[in-house]
């Protein structure tokens, strides 16, 4: 969506009307953090000596929820609905952080669980990211972390009950109420329970993460998030692995989200191990594509959408990001024998070719029992199943050549072809 946002269904028009008085009565409780803490021990059976949800005893998160508490109750303008799924994503995410702080306390062994040589999936939006991470996770030597697991990692999933059914069904539910609220998201980027998950959704335990920026107008949030220390994100990351591999042997973690490389030096003083697939695609189209899935969650919860607004905070961010990418390569500051690069337009011309690619390029095995998966999930995915993602790279506002020298070093050092001509 970057055109005129389609309307909503009638009766989400009915809740935000407030002709739904239930959902109405909640949305309209103030989004404090006394409440949401309270609410958040209440569901658990906790008592008020149960605290914030420190764990180890570091409440230093308190900081950052307080930042975004503020921001979505004085700069988001959610709507009825918006204030409802928002609630709820605040109260699980406190009910979570409860759980992890009783659970390290009871099992504090899990600190010591190795995260070994993770395979992490980044680049800008909408370069690939999503379909490349989704096709490696078919590898049976590799573990994706599916949604259910990292909204809801405790306690340990166990290889006997694999996927745990009641907290599927609660992650599904969340997962799939902004594409029902919304036309099109399904198209756009699709989500459920049982879909490899990116490490969003595990940072949002320290109320640092990019899941806020993206649902939310928060300009003051995204102020303190481009400010903030990353590390106890990477670390909360980190946390929610150790517990998921807790009961398991021999993990070998795949990971995926663009964030990473806003951070790329934090991720890799956590993860010093860690392989990295980094995906290309040009510039301007990523920014078209990135602005209209942005548009699209903000409009599930806001009747303020500035697409304008949206594509020149991303074309900052990602100029800053990509450039620094060149940077750092040409610097040497990035192994070379750690990092496979490739392109969007390679991917889509074969894909095999180009897991094959990144396989070869990182010293991996591709055995042929993981092609073979590999294969099946694309060929029962073929693009446009859930619909055209139609966006246009003139609604951004942005003045096309001027982008295209803007971005210019980065697209001729990892020989990124243009794809917008307008």
């Amino acid at each position: 969506m970057t055109g005129p946002p389609e309307p909503r269904p009638e009766w989400v028009q009915a809740i935000n009307r407030g002709e739904v008085v239930p959902i109405a009565e909640v949305a309209r409780l103030p989004l404090g953090r006394d409440a949401l803490l309270a609410e958040a021990r209440a569901g658990l059976g906790l008592d008020d000596g149960a605290g914030v949800g420190a764990i180890d005893g570091d409440e230093s998160f308190v900081d950052s929820l307080d930042v975004v508490l503020r921001a979505l109750d004085e700069e988001a303008e959610l709507t009825l609905i918006g204030r409802w799924m928002t609630r709820r994503f605040l109260v699980r995410l406190l009910e979570v952080r409860f759980q992890l702080a009783a659970y390290v306390q009871a099992d504090p062994g899990v600190r010591d669980e190795e995260i070994r040589a993770p395979l992490v999936v980044t680049g800008a939006p909408r370069t690939g990211t999503t379909i490349l991470y989704g096709t490696l996770a078919c590898d049976p030597a590799l573990r994706a972390p599916e949604g259910w697991e990292f909204l809801r990692p405790v306690p340990p999933p166990r290889a006997d009950r694999f996927p745990d059914g009641a907290r599927l069904d609660l992650a599904d539910r969340e997962l799939r109420m902004m594409a029902t609220v919304v036309s099109g998201l399904d198209a756009v980027h699709e989500y459920h329970g049982r879909m490899p998950k990116e490490c969003l959704s595990a940072m949002s335990f320290a109320f640092l993460s990019e899941e806020f920026t993206a649902r939310y107008h928060v300009p003051s949030y995204v102020a303190h998030l481009t400010t903030s220390d990353m590390r106890p994100a990477y670390e909360m990351h980190r946390l929610v692995l150790q517990v998921l591999q807790r009961r398991y042997s021999g993990v070998r973690w795949l990971l995926k989200s663009p964030v990473h490389l806003h951070a790329l030096p934090t991720l890799l003083s956590v993860y010093p191990d860690a392989r990295l697939v980094v995906t290309h695609r040009d510039p301007l189209t990523l920014l078209g594509s990135v602005t209209s899935l942005v548009a699209t969650l903000r409009w599930a919860h806001s009747d303020r959408v500035d697409v304008a607004e949206i594509g020149r905070y991303h074309e900052q961010l990602y100029l800053r990001d990509l450039d620094g990418l060149v940077t750092a390569t040409e610097a040497g500051a990035l192994d070379p024998t750690r990092v496979h690069h490739g392109r969007y337009q390679e991917f889509v011309t074969d894909p095999m070719a180009a897991v094959q690619a990144v396989y070869a390029g990182l010293g991996m095995e591709l055995t042929p029992d993981a092609e073979r998966a590999m294969s099946a999930h694309l060929q029962a995915r073929p693009k446009g199943a859930k619909g055209a993602h139609d966006y246009d790279f003139a609604d951004l506002g942005l003045d096309p050549d001027v982008e295209r020298a803007r971005f210019a070093r980065y697209r001729q050092a990892f020989g990124v072809r243009e794809e917008v001509t307008a």
